[in-house]
């Protein structure tokens, strides 16, 4: 109800400028004991994924809180876990401004951010700080001047810096912001990555007696052939999850709309059918042999449940809280809930 009578006022605002100011609204709303009314209370409903127990399915993607400083805010409004970053080795400004559009018609965003975060040391430095004690992915990424021949050790500088902190790693190759970042999930560059991360995360388990889990963010733009390679190399290199998916660089349902020419990755309600066919073709693949998280165009508690239906064990929001606010947090936990035979 909160959110629903915020938001006219902030879709009067530039969409970066309403993102900072509803981040740092929830955090005084926290201060001051009053983040609760924001959202209805999320029910514990734990699942075992990726060896990790998560107090209910529904968690936060990745983009949202760039550099980790809304945490205990986030965790707050009752996600079953948190998903920080993209963060670099190095500090970046990413794209320049305006980076982030509007699509209320079509309740889609289209971003052209190109990974803007403060370092992975300050990262971590806010991680330290936060109270919140819930299941914490940090997913990774590149440097934009780093060339893509180099690009495994920045993934490899940042795997070893958060490894301590996280209770998984997502790795990111498969946002369209970066120039030539998706390039590394074609055949011959992923099995190279995803072998050099596989036994970084070997060296790291043994050092600190803790095997954190690895889980591939990917593309809803691929076809079946990179499906299936993608498939085998998480297979292979003992990855323990993959996330399906990242934003599309198709614009499907929003030909002619305002915005709709901006280049970046679109995000929302017009994504949702290409990224679950993405997310049911790597089920098919896998066998559940590796767990799928369900993200892209989740708007309601019938599209998360659609995911899980798919093959997903969890699912990640983001564009749907621009839209509909905290409470639909609640709306997917209870739906999943639902579907899978339990009190809503």
């Amino acid at each position: 109800m909160l959110y629903a009578l915020a938001r006219p006022l902030l879709f009067a605002l530039d969409p970066e400028q309403a993102h900072r100011i509803t981040l740092g609204a929830a955090e005084a709303a926290l201060r001051l004991g009053l983040l609760g009314l924001a959202a209805p209370r999320v029910v514990a409903r734990p699942v075992q994924v990726m060896g990790l127990e998560f107090p209910n399915p529904v968690g936060l993607a990745a983009g949202l809180d760039k550099n980790a400083e809304h945490i205990d805010a986030l965790g707050a409004l009752g996600f079953g876990f948190i998903e920080v970053g993209t963060v670099t080795p190095r500090p970046q400004p990413g794209n320049p401004r305006p980076r982030l559009f509007r699509l209320p018609a079509a309740q889609a965003l289209i971003n052209r951010f190109g990974f803007n975060n403060v370092g992975v040391d300050a990262l971590l430095a806010n991680v330290a700080r936060a109270r919140w004690r819930g299941i914490l992915g940090i997913n990774i990424g590149k440097n934009f001047d780093t060339p893509l021949e180099r690009a495994a050790d920045d993934y490899e500088l940042c795997l070893e810096r958060v490894y301590r902190r996280a209770s998984y790693v997502a790795v990111n190759v498969s946002s369209p912001n970066t120039v030539g970042l998706r390039a590394l999930q074609e055949k011959q560059s992923l099995d190279a990555l995803l072998a050099r991360l596989a036994a970084a995360r070997a060296r790291l388990a043994e050092r600190h007696g803790r095997r954190v889990p690895l889980a591939l963010k990917v593309a809803p733009d691929l076809d079946d052939a990179q499906i299936r390679d993608i498939a085998a190399a998480v297979r292979r290199h003992g990855f323990d999850a993959l996330i399906a998916t990242n934003t599309s660089l198709a614009r499907e349902g929003v030909e002619g709309l305002p915005n709709a020419g901006e280049a970046g990755g679109l995000s929302g309600a017009p994504i949702r059918a290409r990224a679950t066919r993405v997310l049911a073709a790597l089920a098919a693949e896998l066998k559940k042999e590796v767990p799928l998280i369900g993200a892209g165009g989740i708007l309601s508690g019938a599209d998360a449940v659609e995911k899980i239906s798919a093959g997903a064990s969890l699912v990640q929001l983001y564009t749907g809280l621009v839209y509909r606010g905290p409470r639909l947090i609640a709306d997917c936990a209870d739906a999943i809930a639902a579907a899978r035979g339990g009190a809503p």
